[in-house]
């Protein structure tokens, strides 16, 4: 058998996966994400059942399923926001103008 090197090319991620693979709505996808990893830490800090979440969050618990699956397409940016407000965390909008070294603007969800 011959030995052949190949070279693999790497390439950095931007941080959003969804911008990588070039899906549409690739920012609000990456904040969904953010804000129900978010959600589920703090279910799972808590020790809450399915059951139990739902009734603190006021759905059902099929869409407690949903939320930790990550199947996010029936959850708005907002009412994500509102879960956490909810679960008694602050949630904090921040504008400001993008830097001039980056092409464009983007959305932002951080976790402290």
């Amino acid at each position: 058998m011959a030995n052949r090197k190949t070279k693999s090319q790497i390439t950095p991620g931007s941080g959003n996966v969804f911008a990588d693979l070039r899906l549409p709505n690739a920012e609000e996808k990456h904040a969904k994400v953010r804000l129900a990893v978010a959600i589920n830490h703090i279910l799972a800090d808590h020790g809450l059942s399915q059951v139990a979440a739902a009734r603190r969050l006021k759905i059902n618990q099929p869409k407690i399923s949903a939320l930790a699956n990550y199947r996010l397409e029936g959850f708005s940016v907002e009412r994500l926001m509102n879960f956490l407000t909810a679960l008694d965390r602050d949630v904090e909008i921040v504008i400001r103008p993008k830097p001039r070294s980056r092409k464009s603007a983007r959305i932002l969800v951080t976790a402290a």
